[in-house]
């Protein structure tokens, strides 16, 4: 049990490692235009270098969360945040399209640490403080995002894109410094029982990398082209088979049969929807603040207006969290997350209302990131709540995984929409402000849905026993671990 000082010294290096790790997702956004100039590519080329980021940091996620229940969670924390390190010096070395691409995919590891740190504070911490601090840890996926667009767009505008990645190798050092000097030391399982599927991580990895690829470059590729077809059917053969292993193997991944009960079911459908309708909002408003005035509907806003309009976004989210665990401990993570999913209805609802206003836009923005930031922190409880002490980051990370299939969706179908809802403007082809609203009620609806797929997870008292059969397991394991 740690200190009340060194809880929050814990909750802040924890939090702050998730977010350094989410806002390498984000990074190089406000580049996108000058990729290709800048590493003298074409623009297909140069979407690989956000495309591999979101492949890695999905791929890793769930195996990294298996590693650390098996060696010990700040371990692999610590490992985790090491190929970021690198990757961002590599990156901010790069001269060339290839260098900068490994360097990238290495940066993506990194999201592995979002839940570790859930596991981590949900095993160190004390009762009272365990749903603030898991919701604030969850949340930081998409705190990172959000100030990352500020942050890239204002060096983007003003400083050598090179400067990006100097910052994040200084903060990556810092986070592994802090984390080797604040996080405790966790148990790790003996030995005898530290077996690794490495099989099903090669599985699982590629019906991932599939499935990713098909979704996010369907639009480019053709979504009835061979290429395409191949790897959303591939997906599906290779994550039958991958299931088929998961269920015969001793040593497994992903515990399955955990995953189909019905409050963990529920909640990995409900975090694809609510990181669809994150998502979405971050492909619509940006591009609404910064399309030209004589549009109609556009504001005209610079790269770095537009960043410092989306900011509120994760500030919404941190400051959110204290509440969502206060909910969450007096109602029931049930009741967090679908309230936090009908506020990320209402908030898209209102912002087709208000796209003709900055204001509007930021204030609505700000209460669906809000919402998100209520339904990210109320999943890892609930998951976590049916899930034995042994399994928790891996479930974790599987919920992670979950939340980036609902990413990845969402820029394939918002971008379809705002391709077939679009209209000529001089040399450009810009979506249609009707699109754009089309984009928005899609967002709401998918939030409604997730709203009522939470309503039916479970009940309160189910969670509570659930969460009390599981911290026995977790004691009696303790008591095990001190007779050996």
């Amino acid at each position: 049990m740690t200190t009340t000082i060194k809880s929050g010294r814990l909750i802040t290096v924890l939090a702050f490692a998730g977010i350094l790790g989410a806002l390498t997702q984000t990074l190089v956004v406000p580049l996108i235009a000058e990729l290709p100039v800048i590493f003298d590519t074409s623009s297909t080329n140069a979407s690989w270098i956000i495309t591999v980021t979101l492949l890695t940091g999905a791929v890793a996620t769930p195996i990294i969360g298996r590693l650390g229940d098996m060696y010990g969670k700040k371990k692999i924390l610590l490992i985790a945040l090491v190929p970021m390190l690198i990757g961002s010096i590599v990156c901010a070395l790069a001269g060339g399209l290839v260098p900068m691409i490994i360097g990238r995919g290495l940066q993506g590891i990194a999201a592995g640490t979002v839940p570790l740190g859930i596991s981590l504070l949900h095993d160190v911490l004390p009762h009272e403080k365990v749903h603030g601090a898991v919701a604030l840890m969850s949340a930081s996926m998409g705190i990172g995002g959000a100030l990352g667009l500020p942050l890239a767009a204002a060096v983007a505008q003003y400083a050598n894109w090179r400067v990006l990645f100097w910052v994040v190798t200084a903060l990556t050092a810092l986070t592994i410094l802090a984390s080797w000097l604040v996080v405790p030391r966790d148990e790790e399982r003996p030995a005898a029982s530290r077996s690794f599927d490495y099989a099903g991580a090669v599985v699982l990895a590629i019906g991932v990398v599939a499935l990713l690829l098909g979704v996010s470059k369907g639009s480019e590729w053709g979504w009835t082209s061979a290429l395409t077809l191949s790897l959303l059917i591939g997906s599906v053969v290779v994550f039958v088979v991958w299931g088929w292993w998961e269920l015969r193997t001793p040593h497994r991944l992903v515990d399955l049969r955990a995953t189909v009960r019905r409050p963990v079911l529920l909640t990995n459908l409900a975090s694809v929807l609510v990181g669809f309708a994150m998502y979405a909002q971050s492909l619509v408003i940006p591009q609404l603040m910064q399309l030209p005035v004589e549009t109609g509907y556009g504001h005209g806003q610079t790269m770095l207006q537009m960043g410092l309009w989306m900011a509120p976004m994760g500030i919404g989210m941190m400051a959110v969290s204290p509440l969502g665990g206060w909910v969450t401990r007096r109602y029931g993570a049930k009741t967090t997350l679908v309230f936090g999913s009908i506020i990320i209805a209402v908030g898209y609802g209102l912002s087709t209302l208000v796209t003709g206003s900055l204001v509007g836009l930021m204030l609505t923005s700000t209460l669906a990131s809000a919402g998100v930031g209520f339904a990210y922190g109320a999943m890892p409880a609930l998951i976590m709540a049916t899930t034995p002490a042994k399994d928790k980051a891996a479930a974790n990370g599987f919920n992670s995984l979950m939340r980036s299939f609902g990413t990845t969706a969402s820029a394939a179908v918002i971008g379809v929409v705002l391709a077939q809802l679009s209209t000529p403007m001089g040399e450009y082809t810009v979506p249609t402000l009707s699109g754009m609203r089309i984009s928005l009620l899609i967002g709401c609806a998918v939030a409604v849905v997730a709203a009522v797929l939470a309503a039916f997870t479970s009940s309160r008292r189910g969670v509570v026993a659930s969460a009390e059969k599981v911290l026995a397991e977790a004691s009696d394991e303790g008591v095990d671990a001190a007779a050996r």
